[in-house]
């Protein structure tokens, strides 16, 4: 978790079983402006969104040990959290059947990790957040 910084982009839920690309991504949405917070698991995301994290958009891994991002996609519409938020898988899988499921979960943007430098990442949420505001 990290301060507001003076210019407040928006809240940014980040959800990643890999500490070093947790850290790094959140460093990078800091530096831009946003409120971050870091998960490592799909139960400790759904825990800071039920304690009130309103995050607009959610950065989250597919491929996790336990439980995986359709399984995030799938509490976040069932107990009805953060609508309106966007949900933006960030995956090394590129397979279009894991892309379309994730999106009639609920997923706005699928974004395959090696397409993509970090930087590249935080503009394209800064887009889905845009978009959510309109």
């Amino acid at each position: 978790m990290s301060d507001a910084p003076a210019q407040d982009k928006g809240k940014v839920l980040l959800v990643d079983d890999d500490k070093f690309l947790l850290d790094m991504y959140s460093v990078k949405f800091t530096q831009q402006g946003y409120t971050v917070h870091a998960a490592l698991s799909v139960k400790a995301a759904i825990d800071v969104l039920k304690g009130g994290f309103a995050a607009q958009a959610v950065v989250f891994d597919l491929v996790m040990p336990q439980e995986n991002g359709f399984s995030l996609l799938e509490q976040i519409r069932a107990d009805k959290l953060i609508p309106g938020a966007s949900l933006i898988a960030l995956s090394n899988q590129s397979d279009e059947s894991e892309k379309k499921r994730a999106e009639e979960l609920g997923a706005s943007r699928y974004i395959i990790k090696a397409s993509m430098i970090p930087s590249e990442v935080v503009t394209a949420v800064g887009e889905e957040i845009a978009k959510g505001k309109k």
